[in-house]
């Protein structure tokens, strides 16, 4: 898993330790976006030193107010244990929350922890749903995802159609895996099936990934 690390124009150190002062102020005025940037300024070290601590803490008090990255991040924060001890029901809390208010890697990364159980019991069909939400998105190793489960019958019955479709998907942005994987469910497949697949797929790209099923 990965989480998104604001990226931030060269400047000098003078203007970045300005831009810290003028954003710790903010901050302590209970402004989330304000606390979200703190965190990440800690979180990189951005005019100030590099502190996993303190990135925790603010953007704990962003994610309280209900800002889906900094809930994100804590989740990010929680599963890796830095700034704070490891503890995955935690992650699953934050990714959940954010998950819900449609942040797509919250989505990916909470179809994860139900597919491996890890914070929550292992749940393949929880995981379809979330990948499901984030392959819809666009998010290209969910939708890879989502055409495994489909082959291996993995939390929906096994179906080499919508497998071909969502490969489909994530072969169109350049998703190598899926490519080889279509390549071989293709030659499993009756002309009938490959026909009946490529026809939902081309209306699952036209719509935008909400007409695939």
């Amino acid at each position: 898993m990965k989480y998104i690390l604001l990226l931030t124009a060269l400047l000098s150190s003078g203007v970045f330790a300005s831009e810290f002062d003028e954003t710790m102020a903010a901050a302590k005025q209970g402004k989330a976006y304000a606390q979200f940037n703190l965190g990440v300024m800690y979180d990189i070290g951005r005019g100030v030193p590099k502190n996993d601590a303190e990135a925790v803490k603010w953007y704990r008090k962003a994610a309280e107010q209900g800002d889906a990255i900094a809930q994100y991040n804590l989740g990010v924060m929680y599963d890796f244990g830095r700034g704070i001890p490891e503890n995955d029901a935690e992650a699953v809390k934050w990714f959940r929350k954010a998950a819900e208010q449609g942040y797509v890697t919250a989505q990916y990364n909470l179809g994860n922890m139900y597919f491996n159980g890890e914070g929550v019991p292992e749940n393949d069909a929880e995981a379809v749903k979330w990948y499901r939400k984030a392959a819809e998105q666009g998010y290209v190793t969910a939708q890879y995802n989502l055409g495994v489960m489909y082959v291996q019958g993995k939390g929906v019955p096994e179906n080499s159609i919508k497998a071909y479709v969502w490969w489909s998907m994530a072969k169109t942005q350049g998703q190598e895996s899926a490519k080889e994987n279509l390549d071989i469910l293709k030659s499993q497949m009756t002309k009938q099936q490959i026909a009946q697949a490529q026809e939902l797929a081309a209306k699952c790209f036209e719509s935008g990934y909400k007409d695939c099923d």
